[in-house]
C-alpha cells in the first residue's frame, strides 16, 4: 500500500537530490567563474598599462609578463594578432579565444580566461582557482544539507499524514456503526477543518439515530396501553365467542409485533448483553419445540455463552418461521463444529428463489407470495440480530433444502 507520508517524503527527499545534483553540475560546467566579473575591454585595458607597448623589445615583454605573473600568481601567456606567442610565465597556455574581447577556456589545469588588449594583443591567464571547492565537496555539502533536511522533514510529513490516518479510522469506525465514533482535532489547518467536520457530522448522525430509536422505543410503549385497556374491555363485555376469539388472536399478534419492536429497539440501542450466562443450546431447542407439533430436535448438547432470553426468543422466531413458511416436518438439528455451536432448522417446504435471499434478514421484509397475515418481517432479523450480538451469525443454506443455520461461539468443556 502506497502510503500519503510516504509519497510525500520522498518527493521532498527527490527534489533535494535533484537540487544536489543540478548544483554540482553547474558547480563544475561554470568552473572559472569570478566572483564579480568586468566587461573584457575594461580589464584588457587595464592590463594594457601593465605591460610594455607592442613595439618593445621581446626582452623587455618578458620581464612584464614574469613580474605580473608573480603579482597574481597565475600563469599568463603573451600572444600577438596572430596568435604568436610573445612572452610567457609558469605552465603552458593554449591560444587565445578569439571573441570579441575575450572568453573562457578550459585547460587540463583548470579554466583560463583571454583578454584582447587595445593594440590587438591578447593575454591568456589561469588564476589561482587552486582554492576553489571541487565539485565532489560541493555535493558533499549539499548533500549533508539535503539529509539534514530529509531528517527533519519525516516528523513533519509523518505527523500531517498521521491526522489523515486517524481521520480515515474515525470515517471506518463510523461506517461500521460505531455512531460514538470521533477523531482528535490537531492544528488549524486543512486537516483539522476536516476532523472537526468529519465529528460534527458524526454527532448529528448520532442523534439522529438516537431519537430515531427512542421515537421507537416510546411509540411502541404507548401502544401497549390502549391494548390493555381492548383486553380488559373484552373480558368484561359480553360477546359471541368467535368473534372474542379473533379478536383475542389479534390482540396478541398486534403485541408480539410491539414486543419485536421494542426488542430490535433495545437490540440496537446497546452494544453488549445485559446478561451472559452458560445455557445448553440442545435443552433450550427441546423446551422450545416442545409447544409445536411435527417438530423433532436432535443432535448433541452444546453449551454457549449469553442471554438465555434472547437465546430461546432466537429459537421461537426460527421454528415460528418455519411453521408458518414451510411445511412440515420441521427438524432443529445442534452440532459442535470445533469451537463453533451449528444450530439449524430446517423444514419440507420449497427453496427460497434467489432474488429474495439477500434481503431475507431485513427488517420488515416480507417473502412476496409466501407470507401471511401473521408475518411480521421481523422475525430473521431479530434472529440475525441476537445472533450477532453473541459472537455468531445467522444463514440461509438452499443446498441443505429450506434451512436456516445459527453459528455460535460454543463454550470450551
Amino acid at each position: 500500500m502506497r502510503r500519503l507520508y510516504l509519497q510525500i517524503y520522498f518527493t521532498i527527499v527527490a527534489s533535494l537530490f535533484l537540487v544536489v545534483v543540478t548544483a554540482g553540475a553547474v558547480w563544475h560546467f561554470s568552473a572559472g567563474i569570478l566572483p564579480f566579473e568586468q566587461p573584457f575591454e575594461v580589464a584588457g585595458e587595464v592590463i594594457a598599462e601593465l605591460v610594455p607597448p607592442a613595439n618593445a623589445p621581446g626582452a623587455v615583454q618578458q620581464q612584464a609578463i614574469d613580474r605580473l605573473a608573480r603579482r597574481l600568481g597565475a600563469d599568463l601567456a603573451l600572444y600577438g594578432q596572430t596568435n604568436n606567442p610573445i612572452a610567457a610565465a609558469g605552465r603552458p597556455l593554449p591560444a587565445p579565444s578569439r571573441g570579441r574581447a575575450g572568453g573562457w577556456l578550459h585547460t587540463p589545469a583548470g579554466p583560463a580566461v583571454s583578454i584582447r588588449l587595445p593594440d590587438g594583443r591578447w593575454l591568456v591567464a589561469r588564476l589561482p582557482f587552486s582554492q576553489r571547492p571541487s565539485a565532489a565537496l560541493l555535493a558533499a555539502f549539499l548533500g549533508s544539507i539535503a539529509l539534514a533536511v530529509a531528517l527533519g522533514a519525516r516528523p513533519v510529513v509523518r505527523r500531517l499524514t498521521g491526522r489523515l490516518e486517524r481521520l480515515q479510522r474515525g470515517v471506518e469506525s463510523l461506517g461500521a456503526g460505531d455512531l460514538r465514533a470521533r477523531v482528535k482535532v490537531e492544528g488549524r489547518d486543512e486537516v483539522a477543518q476536516l476532523a472537526q467536520s468529519f465529528n460534527q457530522a458524526a454527532a448529528r448522525i448520532e442523534n439522529l439515530v438516537d431519537a430515531h430509536k427512542m421515537l421507537l422505543a416510546n411509540a411502541s410503549h404507548e401502544l401497549r396501553t390502549p391494548l390493555t385497556r381492548i383486553r380488559l374491555g373484552l373480558e368484561l363485555v359480553e360477546a359471541e365467542p368467535a368473534r372474542k376469539a379473533e379478536l383475542t388472536r389479534d390482540i396478541a399478534e398486534l403485541d408480539q409485533l410491539i414486543d419485536e419492536i421494542l426488542l430490535v429497539s433495545r437490540l440496537d440501542a446497546t452494544d453488549g448483553l445485559d446478561i451472559r450466562e452458560d445455557t445448553d443450546l440442545a435443552a433450550l431447542a427441546a423446551e422450545e419445540c416442545a409447544r409445536y407439533e411435527d417438530c423433532c430436535v436432535q443432535g448433541q448438547s452444546v453449551t454457549v455463552g449469553g442471554d438465555p432470553t434472547l437465546l430461546r426468543r432466537m429459537i421461537r422466531n426460527l421454528v415460528e418461521n418455519a411453521k408458518l413458511h414451510g411445511k412440515p416436518p420441521i427438524e432443529v438439528a445442534i452440532e459442535r463444529h470445533g469451537d463453533q455451536a451449528v444450530f439449524s432448522v430446517s423444514d419440507g417446504g420449497p427453496v427460497i428463489a434467489a432474488n429474495a435471499r439477500e434481503r431475507l434478514f431485513s427488517t420488515f421484509y416480507r417473502i412476496p407470495g409466501r407470507s401471511g397475515p401473521r408475518d411480521t418481517g421481523l422475525g430473521l432479523a431479530l434472529v440475525r440480530q441476537i445472533a450477532r450480538r453473541h459472537g455468531g451469525d445467522a444463514a440461509y443454506h438452499p443446498e441443505r433444502g429450506n434451512c436456516f443455520t445459527v453459528t455460535l461461539p460454543a463454550v470450551r468443556n
